[in-house]
């Protein structure tokens, strides 16, 4: 695919709310959207040209009354970039971590700094999601230390880029997307940490050549719900599992499906009716 062509997809919301915004960020997720910008009244989405299918999307929005119609226009990569290093902010998790990119001028440094490449953004920290996750793994910065770490649907790799900074002994970082993968791939060794994660593109399926001590999952739902007897198996005894990627709504679907596999319910976290929960595998 030509990564220099994308076509902006601009969702209008009647009414507009950062809410519906998010929701219908995550059900477009599902399709290989690149990355979002939110300008209200708009819900932009970026897509690589080739990649693009108008019916796809229809089929998506058509669930949602909201969403008033969409249009779509090419955006040279020039544009492209200008666009992102013109709205990105960097992210301080917690005074603990920092995400930022390298136009980023000025921005104090914390105990884990992760420099991304927000042009292929598939997680830059700034969703309610990934910033729970970091607060989770922070709790568990001294069992992490020394062990193995499995990121699913890693997106740019800021989790697993933040394992490896937390000295995971190895972290293995995995996304369906190709364009995921081969992001996460120079993020990490922008960030100096190539030589301890190991990216791959690819489902759950790939998790059957190992076992970990850590596994986060930030994905959709269904996907979580699908492929956690993979992730049971793939966890060592005593290791814990990072699961979000979902609404406050969904946890009770969620709880049921792990506890019935024998997993120990740790806690959860909420942020804006986004979720975030940890369990431990006996």
């Amino acid at each position: 695919m030509n990564s220099e062509e994308y076509i902006e997809v601009s969702v209008k919301l009647e009414p507009f709310s950062e809410e519906m915004a998010e929701i219908l960020e995550a059900e477009l997720s599902d399709l290989p959207f690149d990355s979002f910008v939110v300008e209200e009244p708009f819900l932009k989405c970026y897509i690589q040209k080739e990649a693009y299918r108008p019916s796809d999307v229809r089929v998506v929005l058509s669930g949602y009354p909201v969403a008033t119609g969409f249009t779509a226009v090419l955006v040279q990569g020039q544009n492209w970039n200008r666009t992102w290093e013109a709205g990105f902010q960097p992210i301080v998790v917690d005074g603990t971590v920092t995400v930022k990119a390298k136009f980023n001028e000025n921005v104090p440094r914390t105990r884990f700094n992760i420099w991304i490449d927000p042009r292929m953004a598939f997680g830059t920290g700034y969703h309610h999601t990934t910033f729970m996750m970091m607060q989770r793994m922070l709790g568990l910065e001294e069992y992490i230390r020394g062990r193995s770490v499995v990121d699913m649907g890693c997106g740019t790799a800021i989790l697993a880029i933040l394992a490896a900074k937390m000295r995971a002994r190895k972290v293995f970082a995995v996304d369906i997307d190709a364009v995921a993968a081969r992001s996460a791939w120079g993020n990490c060794r922008w960030n100096k940490v190539g030589t301890r994660v190991e990216t791959a593109c690819g489902d759950a399926s790939l998790l059957q050549m190992a076992t970990y001590d850590v596994l986060l999952a930030n994905i959709h739902r269904n996907i979580i719900l699908q492929d956690l007897p993979t992730y049971y198996r793939s966890l060592r005894r005593g290791g814990h599992m990072l699961l979000s990627g979902f609404y406050t709504a969904d946890v009770p679907a969620i709880r049921l499906a792990t506890e019935a596999l024998g997993l120990t319910w740790v806690g959860s976290s909420e942020r804006e009716d986004w979720a975030c929960v940890e369990l431990m595998k006996p």
